[in-house]
């Protein structure tokens, strides 16, 4: 009698594990989505609105921003092939992303069509390679990610991984 209890408890106890799992997963996802876009939203407003102050701005803010130009990341393997992509910086930020190589044929094609855009617009959002990961696409998100980290300017990856930038 006791194990059945206890088994009970454990069933319970792991039942709701999962439901705030779930919930942490899918509705705290989509806050923290809503917020990066509400943010770059506001940020292109200001933008638009003065250009003056823009240009001061990164002026006086450019020891945390990237110099402007175009950089290609390493190739970055993968189990079903390489990803390499190249990133556009303009005033400082990412304005362009491009998937250069990624894996194709069989699934890998349906794969990367659903989940690189997706990582193109997080990237994009965070302004970094800190970004979530599409259900089922694991190694095209390490291949993107490995890619885009290689492809920061050198002196912006070392301000960033000291915490400056």
């Amino acid at each position: 009698m006791f194990k059945k209890f206890l088994i009970t408890i454990i069933s319970i106890l792991a039942s709701v594990a999962v439901l705030i799992d779930g919930y942490l997963m899918f509705f705290k996802h989509d806050q923290s989505q809503e917020t990066a876009q509400s943010q770059a939203t506001a940020a292109s407003d200001t933008e638009s609105e003065s250009s003056t102050t823009t240009s001061s701005s990164s002026t006086s803010s450019s020891n945390s921003t990237m110099k402007d130009g175009t950089y290609t990341g390493k190739s970055t393997s993968t189990e079903w092939g390489d990803v390499q992509v190249k990133i556009i910086v303009a005033s400082g930020k990412i304005t362009q992303i491009t998937v250069l190589k990624h894996p194709t044929g069989g699934k890998s094609d349906e794969i990367n069509s659903r989940s690189l855009p997706t990582y193109k617009q997080e990237a994009l959002a965070a302004q970094s390679a800190n970004i979530n990961q599409v259900s089922g696409a694991t190694e095209t998100y390490k291949g993107f990610t490995g890619s885009l980290q290689s492809a920061w300017p050198r002196s912006y990856r070392t301000r960033a991984s000291s915490g400056s930038a």
